[in-house]
């Protein structure tokens, strides 16, 4: 167990509250930090991105990557010596002992688990489902149903979302795999236009070529969100210490490869204007590609890849609620388990409710890019704590990174969080507007605790 510091705030759960149930193996996790990063972000923000960037859409993916292992590597130190389900949270409050720096951390990273639930709810009922059913069907309403059916998955329990989960993770391999078959079908076949692999949008150079390609390495790094959730599951997790690093690495380093392969092939098959104006640009690649595959097929799949990602946000949001409940970040309430199933049904309850309420806040692109700005802002900080938590060893082994990746992934959270990364003011305005409720839900809390003689 970890030695905690007796300033910080110490886990208060109910004494009839049953404790997560340890479900989930070392293969279970691989595949799930793998079905935690692919899904809405490649299957439906491909296209946004070659409208950011041009033909070069791979370029973003390269750079992503990087970002992404670099981060990967603090959140494996740090679960390895804290193996609890708060995650960046309890990192936060560890290193810096600053309850309400602790709490906006906690609640950047719920919102955005919910706007990237959002987001894959706005793709589920886009051009994908529009391939099967001609359009007929409201979108919006389609999307609150969409949360509603993963908020009773969730309740269920956690074995089942997660064996949902590894299904339909082996179904959007299976369509990325179709991708780069038709890909390889392409090149043996001499199809497709290699020129536009390293053409650029930006008609500028020098710095306006620098903040384009930043622009579009922030959205294309919306792709690569999902390892940092898998903490979250740590006390639902067989032997987190040893399991985890395996992980997770292996997670990011798979979706890398395929991320970047996907990139290259779609840029060789479309032109960037079609991709950029479709919600569903991997669809438009199945469409070209002289591989005859069925176009509602791989949409249905598309569809499933897009429930996978918004099923592990909203699990994710939900321990994350159930997490700050016992580190009294949150009301006691939002840690209550149902009892039979072992599930944090006020969690999810809350959780899903937000997601509703921000599908109609934007569309696919902006909330896309809203999620990787509050992640890119919660990386820059959890880099930063590993640094500091150096002076706080434990007990049991566990992985620790080379100091060198946690600086590197601080300065390129920073770079891509900022000004210099071109993306529009709706972002800004919706990851501030998350962050005012954020505070006020802080002071309500603190208030409450007060009058309960408990602050």
């Amino acid at each position: 167990m970890s030695t905690t510091d007796s300033t910080a705030a110490r886990p208060v759960p109910e004494p009839s509250q049953p404790p997560l149930k340890r479900a989930i193996g070392p293969r279970l996790l691989i595949l799930f930090v793998i079905g935690d990063i692919l899904g809405t972000g490649i299957y439906a923000t491909t296209g946004n991105v070659a409208g950011k960037v041009g033909g070069a859409l791979w370029l973003p993916f390269v750079i992503g990557f990087v970002v992404a292992i670099l981060t990967a590597a603090s959140y494996v130190e740090l679960v390895g010596k804290y193996p609890k389900a708060a995650g960046a949270a309890l990192y936060t409050q560890k290193a810096f002992k600053v309850p309400f720096l602790t709490f906006i951390i906690a609640f950047m990273v719920m919102a955005s688990g919910l706007s990237s639930a959002s987001a894959a709810a706005r793709a589920f009922s886009g051009d994908y489902l529009d391939e099967l059913t001609a359009g007929v069907l409201p979108a919006t309403l389609v999307a609150i149903l969409f949360i509603l059916a993963l908020a009773a998955l969730n309740l269920r329990g956690v074995s089942e979302s997660v064996k949902t989960n590894v299904v339909l993770t082996l179904v959007e391999l299976t369509g990325l795999l179709v991708i780069l078959a038709i890909g390889a079908y392409a090149v043996l076949s001499g199809d497709g236009e290699p020129s536009r692999l390293t053409e650029f949008e930006s008609s500028g150079t020098g710095f306006a070529l620098m903040t384009g390609i930043l622009g579009a390495t922030a959205l294309g790094f919306f792709a690569f969100v999902g390892f940092e959730d898998s903490v979250n599951m740590a006390e639902e997790t067989q032997d987190p210490a040893r399991t985890f690093p395996r992980a997770i690495f292996i997670g990011v380093a798979v979706t890398g490869t395929i991320y970047v392969l996907v990139a290259l092939v779609s840029s060789l098959l479309v032109d960037t204007r079609t991709l950029s104006g479709s919600s569903g640009p991997l669809l438009e690649v199945v469409k070209a590609g002289g591989l005859e595959f069925p176009p509602k097929l791989f949409a249905l799949i598309a569809l499933f890849a897009v429930t996978n990602s918004a099923l592990i946000n909203i699990m994710m949001a939900s321990r994350l609620c159930y997490g700050m409940a016992n580190e009294r970040i949150l009301p006691k309430a939002m840690g209550r388990v149902l009892p039979r199933r072992r599930t944090p049904v006020v969690g999810i309850v809350f959780v899903s409710l937000l997601a509703i309420g921000l599908v109609s806040t934007g569309e696919i692109e902006g909330l896309g890019d809203t999620t990787a700005f509050l992640l890119l802002c919660v990386f820059a900080v959890v880099n930063v704590a590993v640094l500091v938590l150096r002076r706080d060893p434990v007990e049991h082994k566990h992985f620790r990174t080379p100091t060198i990746l946690p600086i590197l992934g601080a300065i390129t959270a920073l770079i891509l969080a900022s000004p210099l990364a071109d993306r529009s003011a709706d972002v800004y305005i919706r990851a501030g507007v998350l962050l005012v409720i954020g505070i006020g839900l802080w002071v309500v809390n603190k208030l409450v605790l007060k009058a309960r003689g408990e602050e």
